[in-house]
């Protein structure tokens, strides 16, 4: 058989599904964004109108900024504390002497493998200030006045749900950056304790160095995840992401630009563009991991 015809039949099914559900959507969705529906529900070409109009007109811009600024900081949130806390909890996992440890990564891993409905709801009840047990669980450690209506207020909404999101997918950081550490030869560990190197210089100075090229692909998977972010902000405050939109991310603002809600009008066209807009930020921080960050790591991959 041809090499051609051998490359066709192993690649040609695997490149029709993608083609079929992620190709050929995502260009009706860009295409989509150059129209425009009149009165009779007809589309009508406008080219780039619609985001002029998410740009620039005080409607649209005020949400659309408001719904990215959210994101940025929903982002940065999971950047400084869910990757960080991840490595350190594969850090100590990885260490052979820790009694448990399989045990420990099934429990902090298990949080992932829940529905994130299930998890807003069962954190909507904790932090609830008329029937959870949060503030409860504060005075009994001498804590009570720090208790507040975190997801009832503005300023700290939006923080504490990044903080339920951290709590709920932290095992994947740290999953997949302890199977790099567990690839690390065990030699360069036993030679650095030879020379009498403690475990957290070896960490710091050997295996982090090493993995690299994880922690690097661990920070754009959650750029990613971050930016496509919808379900944990509607099953915690709903579609219309409050108090006063201060939980609005850029994937309910497109939801409620799309299909509509409470007296928001929905808007294909619109929609569309909001959607092209969340790939065009994603498309530049990937561009940015791959040309500027990938080959400064490449010196740590073993």
């Amino acid at each position: 058989m041809p090499g051609w015809a051998l490359l066709g039949l192993f690649i040609g099914p695997a490149f029709a599904i993608y083609a079929v559900f992620s190709v050929y959507p995502l260009l009706s969705t860009i295409v989509l964004s150059a129209y425009d529906t009149d009165a009779s529900g007809q589309h009508a070409f406008i080219g780039l109108q619609n985001f002029v109009t998410l740009l620039t007109d005080e409607s649209w811009s005020g949400p659309f900024w408001n719904a990215l600024a959210n994101n940025a900081v929903f982002f940065a949130i999971h950047m400084a504390v869910q990757n960080p806390i991840g490595i350190l909890l594969a850090g100590l996992l990885s260490l052979p002497s820790l009694t448990g440890r399989h045990a420990y990564r099934t429990l902090i891993f298990l949080p992932t493998m829940l529905s994130v409905v299930i998890v807003g709801f069962i954190w909507q009840l904790i932090l609830s200030p008329l029937w959870g047990v949060s503030e409860g669980l504060l005075g009994a450690i001498g804590l009570g006045d720090w208790f507040a209506p975190w997801l009832g207020q503005e300023e700290t909404a939006l923080l504490t749900i990044s903080l339920i999101s951290v709590w709920q997918f932290i095992g994947i950081p740290m999953i997949l950056i302890y199977a790099a550490l567990l690839n690390i030869p065990e030699d360069l560990s036993d030679a650095a304790q030879v020379d009498g190197i403690g475990h957290l210089r070896i960490f710091w100075h050997v295996k982090l160095p090493l993995v690299m090229p994880t922690v690097a692909l661990v920070s754009i998977l959650t750029y990613v995840g971050n930016f496509n972010a919808f379900d944990i902000i509607y099953a915690v405050k709903g579609a219309i992401a409050g108090p006063n939109f201060s939980t609005d991310i850029m994937g309910t603002f497109f939801y409620r630009t799309f299909f509509g809600f409470q007296l928001q009008q929905g808007s294909p066209t619109m929609g569309a563009a909001v959607a092209t807009v969340m790939f065009g930020v994603i498309l530049v921080g990937v561009m940015i991991y791959l040309f500027a960050l990938q080959r400064r790591v490449q010196r740590h991959a073993f």
